[in-house]
């Protein structure tokens, strides 16, 4: 029989083979925060966002700034000890499929009967108590969020629950909401609790930190303007006609150190 001693042991190697070194940082960090690359058999250095390709791995921050940089430096080439083809619009690439994660995710609550949409449906389930998730398209009107926004939070509060802020999702635009989700001129949706609307939270965080990097706020709450600030990431739209859900109007990444980190 294995004491707990021995238990807890192996438990702490396993927290420790977990963490990662970022080639660009030089930072140890959990895999969750980092993005996995490697080389297909031509050479070309590919996402693996979900770190199951393959061969030896490169490591980088799972932010824009990161990867950017890592394609700067040739980070690949330096980790991996042999010449690599990087495409040089990885880091678009990597949020067109980061998108693509979130909106995938949204279509299996939708499938799941976790979701629905439109500004009266929403408004009816908060009140009913059966909202985990808010999702309004990026460029949705901050009015009409606002108002939903506060009456999740405060239900969320009354009920005890924490953190509502970090469950309200403005990172899809409404035609991505729409074909997620099968239907026309999504602005505003609500998931109910379920697997799949903690998958969906789960990867619009993921893609929120992309975009915006360590300084990213909660989801739902927008992030402090500072002087010389880049413009919004690609991706973020603005603009877009009225539609079942009511009028909306607009809305919608510090470099690190070099070094190694393959797995």
């Amino acid at each position: 029989m294995i004491g707990a001693g021995s238990r807890a042991g192996n438990e702490a190697d396993g927290a420790h083979q977990r963490v990662r070194l970022c080639a660009v940082s030089r930072a140890h960090k959990p895999p969750d925060e980092l993005i996995r690359f490697v080389a297909a058999p031509d050479g070309t250095i590919v996402p693996d966002l979900a770190c199951r390709l393959p061969g030896r791995g490169v490591w980088i921050d799972a932010t824009a700034a990161a990867v950017a940089r890592a394609v700067r430096q040739q980070a690949f080439a330096r980790s991996l000890k042999r010449a690599v083809n990087v495409p040089p619009d990885l880091p678009q690439q990597i949020e067109r499929l980061l998108l693509r994660r979130v909106a995938a995710a949204l279509g299996m609550a939708n499938k799941a009967g976790l979701v629905v949409a439109g500004f009266v449906k929403v408004a009816q389930r908060l009140r009913e108590g059966r909202v985990f998730l808010l999702l309004h398209a990026a460029e949705a009107s901050d009015a009409e969020a606002a108002r939903l926004d506060r009456l999740f939070k405060a239900l969320a509060r009354g009920d005890g629950g924490s953190e509502p802020a970090r469950r309200i999702v403005r990172e899809l635009g409404s035609a991505e909401l729409s074909l997620a989700m099968g239907r026309p001129t999504v602005v505003h949706a609500a998931a109910a609790g379920g697997g799949a609307s903690e998958r969906l939270l789960a990867e619009a965080c993921r893609l929120r930190r992309y975009r915006l990097g360590d300084a990213a706020s909660p989801l739902g709450e927008e992030p402090e303007k500072r002087a010389g600030d880049a413009p919004a990431p690609a991706g973020v739209r603005g603009g877009g006609a009225a539609g079942e859900d009511g009028p909306h109007v607009r809305r919608p990444d510090d470099p690190n150190r070099d070094g190694g980190g393959c797995d």
